[in-house]
């Protein structure tokens, strides 16, 4: 087993026996690409902490400024009168239809209101009151309110021009009746009668005074105005009457003339004789045809039979026949005596012969007798045609003189029915005229003054408290609603999830941002005196998840860059060699020859020789190499800063030093420069054997950091991971607190020992520290 996994088992051991090696696999970064990113609520908590200063400094100033305004504003009194409309209004006669208005609508209430707030009433209490010449209205009169400021930025303004001294006074007048119309309000009381009557001023008894009026002048003109019109619709009641008085003698004289004309006296009386009468003929008529279809039917039969007598004496019609049917019993009388005297008597027997012969008369009579009933048939039939004849004469004569009838008695109708028309028009319009004419200079009030209104001893407005409540409010929200605008297009990178999903790559660790006094650089004590810290679990997080990603294949030279400067790639670099060199033989190295600070972090002074000097060859490696007694660390700072970094970073020789560093360290970590800012990252993580990239949260825009990551990757650089720097979320607020406090030194203010050197740092050149190998 090399020397190298021997460190990284010991490191595990010691993790886990200090007790945070569960701990740190559990936060170890897993795979979560494919997870969407989670309502979090202390996202919404970070973005407040990041902007409380902004959001406290903007609601300062504009509730300081809403207290200056509010003490500006000027005094203004409000007085109430309550005002009771009547539905039901109090009225001699009931004349309501003259008026046009029912009270009892509901569109009725909301009339009387709207005519509370109109001009006609601001007008008329201007008059009354004269407030155009009164002085306490005077301040009313030269306010403006914000509704006419408003309106004055967008216009020219009124050019009066060459106006007369009477069309001044009009202009003033409408001047003070808008200003009274705005400062008027009325709040009709819901499911009530009642209204409140309010009115503004900078005087109480201007307020008062003008409420009361404002009530006085709606009732009076109410009055005014039902009188009015009592009086026109009596005048016109009046021109009306005699109108209609003549078209009713009109129509009484046409209905005369027409009843004199036709000599109608009783119309309906006749048309119901001639109804009955016409009833009567058409019965008549009905029973006549009856008799002609039975007539019909017995000549027809008669006819068919061809006078035989025999048939015809069978028919049932002939039998029926009263006189046949007397013949008929003779003649089987005497049948029958002949038959009895047959049996007495021989054939030439005188009763025979007698009786004989009586059958023959009978006989002869039955014939004789249906000769004369088929004769009477005929006649019958021609005499029921002739009725029936007659009958539709008289039928179709009946109707003419109905219909004659009827026509008159519809003209007759008519003519009633105008009569009677325009008299009841005459009438009603006569009655209404008699109601205004004894109603003229009454009526009652539309409405009662209950609560008249008493000058205001306490202003309404300004309402001091209350404005700059909403002016606190209100700037509070806008910055909460200015920060979270501001969060929500805020492209850089703020979460884990954002470097796993945005970036593609994985997160090692997170370091919570520490306060540090200004224009001071971060304590390196802070790690090592305060190991039980947040701050220090998230070092030591970051060199857990380091060690285990890299347990199969150990990567003993890691560089460390960023996008840009500010970013605290330094610091990563400095407290991961810190903690990795509790546990390894471990070497910082300082390969930002343009800014370097690894040096001035640890005491060294900028003279010393480091890297550049190795790599020109100047100096050996143990001169240029410094060990850290208190921190267990070995030091190989920047050296001499060079006239071109990048192309001694370019020549092979810096190879050499990384290969011969790599040999003699467990670990070797490499500071870098910038790599959005210039390119010596690039030659350096070639040949590394991991790149951890050091990102700001909430600095750099999430596609320039990709496009830093991609250089990298394109220059073949193996790149571990992201470590997201300066967090300011509430999670690693709460967990790691704020560290400003720690003691320890800073690199502006380290003391430098013999040879440039603080107390505990040796150069690894003395004989008991030169370097195996």
């Amino acid at each position: 087993m090399t020397s190298f996994n021997l460190v990284t088992l010991s490191l595990l051991k010691k993790a886990s026996s200090e007790g945070d090696m569960n701990d740190l696999i559990r936060n170890f970064p897993q795979d979560t690409a494919a997870q969407p990113e989670a309502f979090d609520i202390r996202q919404y908590i970070g973005v407040v902490n990041r902007f409380k200063w902004y959001i406290l400094g903007l609601t300062a100033v504009a509730t300081l400024g809403a207290i200056l305004v509010t003490s500006a504003l000027p005094k203004v009194y409000e007085a109430t009168a309550t005002l009771m409309v009547e539905a039901e209004q109090p009225k001699a006669l009931k004349i309501e239809d003259v008026y046009g208005q029912d009270p009892t609508r509901q569109d009725y209430m909301s009339t009387q209101f709207e005519m509370l707030r109109s001009r006609s009433i601001a007008r008329e209490v201007v008059t009354r009151l004269d407030l155009v010449n009164d002085p306490k209205f005077a301040a009313d009169r030269n306010s403006v309110s914000l509704k006419a400021a408003i309106k004055g930025v967008f216009s020219s303004g009124p050019s009066y021009g060459n106006v007369t001294r009477e069309e001044m006074e009009a202009i003033e007048l409408e001047k003070v009746v808008d200003k009274v119309a705005d400062n008027l309000t009325i709040e009709p009381v819901i499911n009530t009668q009642f209204a409140k009557v309010k009115f503004e001023s900078r005087s109480p008894e201007i307020a008062a005074r003008v409420v009361n009026t404002v009530a006085e002048v709606f009732i009076d003109k109410h009055r005014e105005s039902k009188n009015a019109m009592t009086r026109e619709a009596s005048v016109w009641l009046q021109q009306r009457l005699e109108d209609l008085r003549g078209k009713l003698e009109e129509s009484e004289e046409r209905l005369q003339s027409y009843q004199a004309a036709q000599g109608l006296v009783d119309v309906q009386g006749v048309q119901s004789l001639a109804s009955q009468g016409l009833n009567e003929i058409t019965t008549d008529l009905i029973q006549a045809r009856k008799e002609l279809k039975q007539a019909e039917s017995l000549r027809d039969l008669v006819t068919n039979r061809e006078y035989d007598i025999n048939a015809l004496a069978s028919l049932p019609e002939v039998l029926n026949h009263g006189v046949i049917q007397d013949v008929k019993r003779a003649e089987v009388a005497a049948a029958a005596r002949v038959s009895e005297l047959s049996q007495r008597y021989g054939p030439m027997h005188p009763n025979m012969i007698a009786a004989r012969q009586q059958l023959g008369s009978v006989q002869q009579k039955l014939r004789t007798e249906i000769r004369q009933l088929i004769s009477g048939i005929e006649n019958d039939f021609e005499a029921a045609q002739a009725n029936v004849a007659a009958l539709e004469r008289e039928l179709d004569t009946a109707k003419q003189d109905f219909r004659e009838l009827d026509r008159k008695d519809t003209r007759h109708n008519e003519l009633k029915r105008e009569v009677e028309a325009n008299r009841q028009l005459y009438n009603a319009f006569l009655t209404r005229y008699k109601e205004t004419s004894e109603t003229t200079g009454y009526e009652g009030a539309n409405a009662r003054l209950i609560d008249e209104a008493l000058p205001p001893q306490a202003p309404s407005k300004p309402r001091r408290l209350l404005l700059i409540a909403a002016a606190f409010m209100g700037s509070l929200i806008g910055g909460l609603g200015l920060a979270f605008v501001y969060e929500a297009f805020n492209d850089s990178v703020q979460t884990a999830v954002t470097v796993q999903n945005k970036l593609g790559q994985q997160l090692l660790g997170m370091f919570p941002k520490v306060s540090t006094k200004s224009g001071n650089r971060f304590r390196l004590s802070t790690f090592i005196r305060a190991a039980h810290t947040p701050f220090a679990e998230a070092v030591r997080t970051l060199r857990t998840n380091f060690v285990l990603k890299h347990v199969d294949n150990p990567a003993k030279v890691v560089v460390v860059t960023s996008s840009v400067a500010g970013e605290g790639k330094t610091t990563v670099a400095e407290n991961m060699a810190l903690a990795l060199a509790q546990m390894e033989k471990v070497v910082l190295v300082d390969a930002d020859l343009r800014r370097p600070s690894v040096g001035k972090d640890f005491g060294l002074a900028v003279y010393m020789p480091g890297l550049s000097n190795l790599i020109n060859g100047s100096n050996s490696l143990a001169e240029c190499t410094y060990f850290d007694e208190r921190r267990g660390l070995d030091i190989l700072p920047s050296g001499v800063v060079p006239h071109n970094p990048q192309e001694l970073l370019g020549k092979p020789q810096l190879a050499e030093v990384i290969k011969s560093l790599a040999e003699k360290y467990d670990r070797v970590i490499i500071d870098t420069p910038p790599i959005q800012v210039v390119s010596d990252a690039l030659m350096v993580s070639r040949l590394a054997d991991s790149t951890v990239y050091v990102v700001k949260a909430n600095g750099e825009s999430q596609a320039f950091v990709k496009t830093g990551l991609d250089r990298l990757i394109a220059t073949g650089a193996k790149v571990d991971g992201v470590v997201l720097n300066q967090v300011e979320s509430p999670a690693m607020s709460g967990y790691f607190g704020d560290y400003q406090g720690y003691e320890g030194g800073y690199g502006a203010g380290a003391v430098y020992g013999a040879g440039g050197m603080p107390p505990g740092m040796r150069s690894r050149k003395e004989p008991d520290l030169e370097l195996e190998g």
